[in-house]
């Protein structure tokens, strides 16, 4: 079935799109009001299924959280205007305590490109400490190439990021981003309520976009991104700008014309744009401006 397009404003400004390329996955904490994470969970409890689909036609359920403002203003942002709203939904509902970690892996039909056509969010309808085993993600691992049953043998991994959170915390990830389940201490139930979002727009840089941003200024290397380590140094940055040059409407072909040349010689004050793509040269005095005529953008 397909989801009804959602039309809103973008939140996320050219560095937080640039950011969200780098790791892979957006926190939001504590954005759901308390009383439709109490009624969430009440719910929950009368359909323990691990598909509580039913709970899409509350309208307190699906305009509190499937609506979310501020999930729904990062969607808008990487994913455009008139994007699909879910139609189906998973609860990861786990009885506590649980002894072990669950393995690392990507979900079911991840794939490796620089398109951005869909998202996948978790919600936490209640407090989510460490004891109760929350979701751990592996950031910039959206850029691994891991088959499962490799992946699942792997122990703790000292760059991963717990998402223990408090009740009403959504966050939005890329669907090939490494993660887990963590082992919980406590007794009880923990609920997490997983979905995703569609894109139908063609990519345009359709975000909060500033005109004067210098693509030499955008520093796509992760080096501030814990999980980095991961990947081969120096050339991480390249699938990062590879993803934005295709959120920003470029087409999915990125060349590297090798060394110290863009995307790597970018954010660190370098004298060169030497390799910076020509959609991404200016038309005016400065050879390194992010967009030029033909690439206006724009939002609605």
């Amino acid at each position: 079935m397909r989801g009804e397009p959602h039309q809103c404003k973008p939140t996320l400004t050219d560095e937080d799109v640039v950011e969200f390329c780098k790791q892979g996955f957006v926190v939001l904490e504590a954005v759901v009001p308390d009383e439709v994470n109490r009624r969430t969970t009440a719910f929950l409890d009368e359909h323990p299924s691990m598909e509580p689909n039913e709970i899409l036609g509350e309208p307190w359920f699906f305009d509190a959280v499937i609506k979310n403002p501020a999930a729904t203003g990062v969607l808008r942002s990487l994913l455009g205007a008139g994007f699909l709203l879910p139609t189906i939904l998973s609860n990861h509902r786990i009885e506590c305590p649980r002894q072990v970690n669950c393995g690392w892996h990507r979900d079911s039909g991840a794939i490796f490109t620089p398109r951005l056509d869909f998202l996948q969010v978790f919600y936490y309808p209640q407090d989510t400490t460490q004891a109760l085993g929350p979701t751990e993600l592996l950031p910039s691992s959206h850029f691994i190439r891991g088959r499962r049953r490799f992946m699942e043998h792997y122990g703790n991994i000292r760059y991963g990021v717990c998402t223990a959170a408090p009740a009403g915390s959504i966050f939005i990830t890329h669907y090939s981003i490494w993660h887990r389940a963590t082992a919980a201490t406590a007794s009880g139930v923990r609920n997490l309520l997983k979905y995703s979002y569609w894109r139908t727009a063609l990519p345009g840089r359709d975000w909060i976009a500033d005109g004067n941003v210098d693509a030499m200024e955008l520093n796509f290397l992760p080096g501030d991104v814990p999980g980095n380590p991961m990947l081969e140094k120096w050339h991480q940055c390249i699938p990062v700008a590879r993803m934005f040059y295709w959120l920003c409407g470029l087409g999915e072909e990125l060349a590297f014309t090798g060394g110290l040349s863009w995307p790597i010689n970018a954010g660190y004050g370098r004298a060169t744009d030497a390799g910076l793509p020509p959609a991404f040269e200016c038309s005016g005095e400065s050879s390194s401006g992010l967009w030029d005529e033909r690439h206006p953008g724009g939002r609605e």
